[in-house]
């Protein structure tokens, strides 16, 4: 079995002079019958149908010969030169070049099968392009998160070798790196669990279990950060809300929303927690009265690598909210945010809970 080659490249055109030719003969034959069989009902000389023949011959040649001239020209303009278009388009897109597009061959009220394909190409070449961007933009941003934290353990380890530095000094500096440390290892931990999402690694494992007791476990874990920065925590949750989900995944989505709230709201505010349920919905809201964020901020909050402004981007890495999003996409939910500059902001989560089966009625024979 002969291997495929690494680049395929056309042998033959689909516009040869062999196509041309052999349309030439089909059309030369198809006038030579009609003719034939029109002089058959006729009554003629022979002798004058010999004189004529030589005459009648050239005829059909020019005839089919005319028609041929045409078919090749009408061919190259509507097919041959699109074709090539796209041919050469598609070898600048091979070659990395997104920007490519081939321009309609007709307008767009005369639109026949080969525009809707360069139209198809178009498209996938602008996908391709807003691909190569965010790969781009990732990387770049990547790079940007690490280098950071790098700098800073750079910074002050260099700053450690100083034989005359004093004790508090040396722990201020060794907080320095092992803060700097803990936001690198977040950073990567988070890159690889969203890439694992995207890429569809991880499927989550739908069990049943009351979801006000997974957030109770997640706060009290979080009550010494919330005693160190002296905020308030006001929790209301329903009892014994039970959903199907991805426990695993879930407490994921906890854990990262709050900690963002207690990282962007300042010692002495306040960090809500609800959970309330309507007829088939299961509604948590994680609520801070923090700094807020604009309207167009909250637009693009869930996107990767995305943090607002400075003030978010001097604390995070921007991967926690997209890192969120992806996990309630998958386990079927939905979130939202609503928020006010300088007054906080509020979380809402929805996810479909596990209705109570209602008692059954045991009937008694003979009532």
């Amino acid at each position: 079995m002969r291997e495929r080659p690494a680049e395929l490249s056309y042998k033959r055109s689909l516009f040869s002079i062999k196509s041309y030719i052999f349309y030439f003969l089909i059309i030369t034959s198809a006038i030579t019958c009609c003719l034939l069989l029109f002089l058959n009902h006729l009554e003629l000389d022979y002798g004058s149908v010999r004189e004529s023949a030589k005459l009648t011959a050239m005829n059909v040649l020019l005839i089919s010969l005319i028609m041929t001239v045409l078919d090749g020209i009408y061919r190259k303009i509507t097919l041959e030169y699109p074709m090539k278009r796209i041919l050469k388009a598609s070898q600048k897109l091979i070659a990395g070049d997104f920007s490519v597009r081939v321009p309609l061959a007709h307008d767009f009220d005369n639109t026949n099968e080969l525009d809707v394909l360069i139209e198809n190409f178009n498209r996938i070449a602008e996908e391709l392009s807003g691909v190569e961007t965010l790969r781009t933009d990732f990387v770049s941003n990547v790079s940007h998160e690490i280098k950071t934290p790098l700098s800073v353990i750079q910074n002050y380890a260099s700053l450690l070798q100083n034989a005359e530095l004093s004790e508090d000094k040396k722990e201020e500096y060794t907080e320095a790196i092992v803060d700097a440390c803990r936001r690198l290892t977040g950073l990567i931990t988070n890159i690889l669990k969203l890439n694992k999402l995207e890429n569809q690694q991880i499927f989550p494992e739908s069990k049943e279990f009351d979801i006000d007791t997974q957030l109770s476990e997640c706060i009290i874990r979080l009550d010494d950060v919330l005693e160190r920065k002296d905020l308030e925590a006001e929790i209301d949750l329903e009892e014994r809300v039970k959903v199907k989900s991805d426990r695993e995944l879930l407490e994921l989505v906890w854990n990262n929303l709050l900690s963002n709230a207690i990282k962007f709201t300042p010692p002495g505010g306040k960090i809500t927690v609800s959970l309330k349920t309507d007829e088939t919905m299961a509604v948590i809201k994680i609520s801070d009265t923090g700094c807020g964020i604009s309207s167009e901020v909250g637009k693009r909050i869930f996107e990767k690598f995305y943090q607002g402004d400075s003030s978010h981007a001097t604390q995070g890495n921007g991967l926690g909210l997209a890192l969120v999003k992806r996990v309630v996409d998958i386990v079927g939910g939905d979130i939202s945010i609503e928020s006010r500059l300088g007054e906080g902001s509020t979380f809402t989560v929805r996810l479909k809970r596990v209705l109570a089966e209602e008692p059954r009625q045991h009937l008694v024979p003979g009532k």
